[in-house]
């Protein structure tokens, strides 16, 4: 940790003025999220398979500059902290190594076979998923 991952601005994601729409920032971080989970050997399909879901029940951004259509952009990832039933993910959207935007997810770990109520992180989960001491 950190992981990056490289994403191209698509036109879709820019608004009227030209810049990307803010709530685009969500869907960068869950791109860099889920490559980091990768990296890190935790997948979504195989948690899923396993009768696991993970529910976003928290997220923030501050946006300090704007990114354009077919920018390319960086975001960094951090796992920051692992409970007994959660993870919380902090995130760099970086250009040029300037931060243009900042924030933060946490997602809760739900069981299917509970009716989708919050259950304990798995212990395999929570070995890999060791979380970072760098600063976002």
């Amino acid at each position: 940790m950190p992981f990056d991952t490289n994403v191209r601005v698509r036109y879709a994601e820019t608004d009227q003025m030209g810049v990307v729409y803010h709530s685009n920032y969500l869907v960068y971080f869950e791109i860099g999220r889920t490559e980091a989970m990768r990296r890190i050997g935790i997948t979504y399909a195989d948690l899923e398979k396993r009768g696991y879901v993970l529910a976003v029940v928290e997220t923030g951004c501050r946006h300090h500059a704007t990114a354009t259509y077919d920018d390319e952009l960086t975001v960094r990832t951090w796992l920051r902290d692992v409970t007994k039933t959660r993870l919380r993910f902090e995130y760099a959207v970086l250009k040029d190594d300037r931060v243009l935007t900042a924030g933060f997810t946490v997602l809760a770990f739900l069981g299917r076979a509970n009716g989708m109520r919050p259950v304990r992180c798995p212990d395999d989960v929570e070995k890999l998923a060791k979380p970072s001491v760098e600063p976002a």
